[in-house]
């Protein structure tokens, strides 16, 4: 654990249209019983929170560009990743893992026993550190930290569908268990989850 690996380039024309993509977005809770490609895993995770110009500044927005969100994949059936936890760091686009072994159904029974997640070979996580959004902002800037998840969380199922794969948003969970499952730092806390696979 703690070796960066690196994620393969993304590809940013894909000739996939985007209005196709939202008429075609809906949540799928089936997934089959296939692999991700380690290529796929990078998209999903730049669509969240790549970074797209030489400033810094990333797919979705970010109030101040405070940019409070942490992603992480939680990783069951991916080629050439081992199942763990994985941070993204946009920056570098690489991942480190952070938790060996496959949490899939861990997390599953922490999202109130949702079972059906458990198949996803990947899930995507979103915490977030609210300070550094609320220490300019004050109270609003919790807002601004929700609104921000909802961007990356969006994003993430936008690029699913282009890869011709299948996600929903999940946030019906046991804050403490989610965030024993992922083994967050203190001032980290979950906010979204995305189950995503071939549909």
């Amino acid at each position: 654990m703690g070796e960066k690996i690196r994620l393969p380039e993304v590809k940013y024309d894909t000739g996939y249209d985007v209005n196709r993509a939202l008429h075609e977005r809906r949540s799928v809770r089936e997934y089959k019983n296939e692999a991700l490609a380690l290529k796929e895993l990078a998209h999903l995770l730049w669509a969240a929170q790549g970074v797209t110009s030489l400033g810094g500044f990333r797919t979705a927005p970010s109030a101040g560009a405070l940019y409070p969100l942490e992603t992480y994949a939680v990783v069951g059936d991916v080629v050439t990743l081992e199942p763990g936890i994985y941070r993204y760091d946009p920056q570098s686009q690489t991942l480190t893992q952070t938790a060996e072994g496959d949490k899939r159904r861990e997390l599953a029974a922490a999202c109130l026993g949702q079972t059906w997640m458990a198949p996803a070979p990947v899930m995507i996580a979103f915490s977030a550190v609210y300070e550094r959004t609320t220490e300019r902002y004050g109270e609003r800037g919790t807002r601004y930290v929700h609104m921000e998840v909802g961007h990356a969380g969006q994003n993430v199922a936008i690029e699913a569908v282009a890869l011709g794969l299948g996600s929903v948003i999940v946030a019906a969970f046991d804050d403490e268990k989610v965030k024993e499952v992922l083994d967050l730092p203190e001032e980290e806390h979950p906010l979204y989850l995305i189950p995503v696979g071939h549909k």
